[in-house]
């Protein structure tokens, strides 16, 4: 028996948008996961009743390293979601696959370098480089959407 596929699952550059967006979430569970990690090897934990359960009251505490985990998820949520939208927008566009596979691509990997340089705590300008590469694509991608989008307002 064949399987069918939507129209979607059909598109190269919505496949090719999903790979990097599901790339990009398994990401941001693995940085979840490595800050619960460091929570516990740390023994800094957000709430008292972990903290009871992990040793006593005086682990409700903040930890740097920790702190440094969260700001590096809480950075990916505001990057990751954004591109979650214009990305499948953009789709919509039917944009030549390899251009579209450009900006996918140097979203994700610019994301990934930005967790490295974080995680790692790379020397300056690391990080910054990694952020900026990451939003260029961005930009192209809302930038084309508002062109293509302009004529209906």
């Amino acid at each position: 028996r064949l399987l069918v596929l939507p129209d979607m699952m059909q598109n190269e550059v919505f496949m090719s948008f999903t790979f990097y967006s599901t790339v990009l979430i398994v990401k941001m569970y693995v940085v979840a996961i490595i800050t619960g990690q460091v929570r516990l090897r740390k023994k800094a934990f957000a709430n008292p009743e972990d903290a009871l359960r992990n040793g006593g009251l005086q682990y409700y505490r903040e930890d740097p390293d920790v702190e440094r985990c969260r700001r590096a998820h809480r950075n990916d949520m505001e990057n990751i979601f954004p591109f979650l939208f214009l990305g499948a927008v953009y789709s919509l566009l039917e944009p030549s696959p390899a251009v579209a596979r450009l900006h996918f691509g140097a979203f994700c990997a610019g994301r990934l370098a930005h967790t490295v340089a974080y995680l790692l705590k790379l020397r300056a300008p690391a990080r910054s480089v990694a952020y900026g590469l990451a939003q260029l694509p961005c930009f192209s991608m809302a930038l084309q959407i508002l062109a293509a989008t302009l004529p209906y307002c």
